[in-house]
């Protein structure tokens, strides 16, 4: 059994955030995580928008964190070599009850610190994004709005988490909690987990749909998680990625948003709807929505261009929509970071932050390393090199100038690398989050046995043997063809 100053159960985008800030001080952390890589939950199922912080009523921990999570990404990208693109946004009106609305979401941003925020009319509409609909009479712009890959976020930081000395523990699942005194008043945590148990002094959940559970186990407050679900369309790539665009929203929604993508594409995200825990399964009823409600803000969209319909799961506290991050009132040393719906990508940073000051205020010793490093080298993306650097790599490995996916012009080298880094691919939605090999036109129609047989010779196992996603998702049966 292995014993940590911290463990952090949970490696979403807010655990892992959460790791990498509090990787700078001089603790041994662990961060847990019940599936076999690092954002398989409500941070891989989101549309990836950062957005500003106008929607959160004002006083609500939401309100407090996501202003200032949207300002720390332009840092964060920078320092960890993710892809992150402060476009801003507008939110279109069609009437005068939406102008009324607009009025208030800018006197939220106000009070929430969300910078340059004004409304404007149709000629300042179609400035900034000619395909918004003729129809909107006016808009709440708000340049501070961006987008990211939530899986690639947390994907970077928890890289830098252990390369500053963070361990990494996959496929553990808590299945208990132990709590016991010590002599200074503090808890001290057992957690019980198929791969082997882990010790520490202070344990902070972020478990995401998870963490009521997590909760229980330790004695702590007593919570429901509710699955509102969403589903949400990605269309194929776009000349020109469009700006986010939001309609009016509902009092549980930010209604159907269309928005471009780092890489491209144009996503439609999303539905929101309470239905049993864990159904990802997508529904004509929600998709037809997405696209009618595009339609609604983009009025050209060519929606017949989907490439990937999919679902998850928000982790909504029942009986409130805000976050829950502090100390547990219950558990000395348990720290809660629960309830991380959206706007959850664009808090992440100052989530992080907050829980680092949180810790501070608890009387945990938070020294700085002389050898922490913030800087996280983004692995090179062959698709978006320059010539020069394309033949450079070449030059260096031929494995650099064979292609695997076409779609995405993924080349075998880049494949071994998202295998080899820490923590690295163990599947191919893994491979697909690390280097998009997947991710084009055909979804994988080409590429994906090549992925396979890449990954069985890195993994040294049989092609049989390797995985989709999580436990239990192979792929094949016997021999592929051509493969030894």
């Amino acid at each position: 059994m292995e014993t940590f100053d911290i463990a952090i159960v949970g490696a979403g985008i807010t655990g892992c955030a959460i790791a990498r800030q509090l990787a700078r001080f001089d603790l041994s952390i662990c961060v847990i995580e019940a599936a076999n890589d690092i954002a398989l939950g409500a941070s891989k199922a989101n549309g990836g928008l950062v957005h500003a912080g106008y929607d959160p009523a004002p006083g609500t921990v939401k309100a407090q964190v996501n202003a200032r999570g949207c300002e720390l990404y332009g840092t964060w990208a920078q320092e960890l070599g993710f892809l992150f693109r402060r476009t801003g946004s507008m939110v279109l009106s069609f009437n005068d009850e939406d102008r009324a609305h607009l009025e208030k979401l800018r006197s939220n941003g106000l009070a929430n610190g969300v910078p340059e925020l004004s409304i404007i009319g149709p000629e300042r509409i179609h400035e900034l994004e000619p395909r918004a609909s003729a129809q909107t009479s006016c808009a709440l712009w708000c340049p501070s709005t961006g987008y990211v890959d939530p899986f690639e976020v947390a994907i970077a930081a928890l890289e830098n988490a252990v390369a500053n000395g963070v361990t990494f523990m996959r496929s553990a699942p808590v299945e208990a909690i132990e709590v016991a005194g010590s002599d200074d008043g503090a808890a001290r945590f057992t957690l019980a987990t198929p791969a082997r148990d882990v010790r520490c002094r202070y344990l902070i959940n972020a478990a995401g749909n998870g963490a009521a559970d997590i909760s229980h186990m330790a004695g702590a407050e007593e919570f429901q998680m509710v699955w509102r679900q969403g589903n949400i369309v990605v269309l194929d790539k776009e000349p020109r990625a469009l700006m986010p665009l939001y309609p009016v929203p509902t009092p549980v929604s930010k209604g159907v948003i269309v928005t471009g993508t780092v890489h491209g594409n144009t996503v439609i995200t999303a539905t929101a709807a309470v239905r049993e825990p864990g159904d990802t399964q997508t529904y004509a009823s929600d998709i037809n929505a997405l696209l009618s409600g595009a339609r609604k803000l983009v009025p050209d969209l060519d929606t017949r261009r989907v490439v990937r319909a999919f679902a998850g799961g928000r982790p909504v506290i029942q009986g409130t929509n805000d976050f829950f991050i502090g100390q547990s009132a219950v558990v000395p040393g348990l720290f809660q970071a629960a309830g991380i719906q959206s706007p959850g990508v664009a808090s992440a940073p100052a989530i992080a932050e907050r829980m680092e000051q949180v810790l501070r205020d608890a009387g945990v010793d938070l020294r700085e390393r002389d050898d922490w490093d913030p800087i996280r080298h983004a692995p090179d993306d062959f698709d978006r090199a320059p010539l020069a650097r394309k033949e450079e790599l070449i030059e260096s490995d031929p494995a650099w100038g064979q292609i695997v996916c076409r779609c995405e012009t993924v080349p075998e080298a880049e494949i071994v690398a998202a295998i080899r880094r820490r923590p690295g691919a163990v599947s191919v939605e893994g491979v697909k989050r690390r280097c998009r090999a997947g991710m084009g036109r055909c979804q994988s129609g080409f590429c994906q046995s090549r992925v396979v047989a890449i990954l069985a010779r890195e993994l040294g196992c049989e092609p049989s043997e390797v995985l989709l996603e999580d436990t239990g998702s192979w792929l094949v049966e016997g021999p592929l063809k051509g493969v030894r």
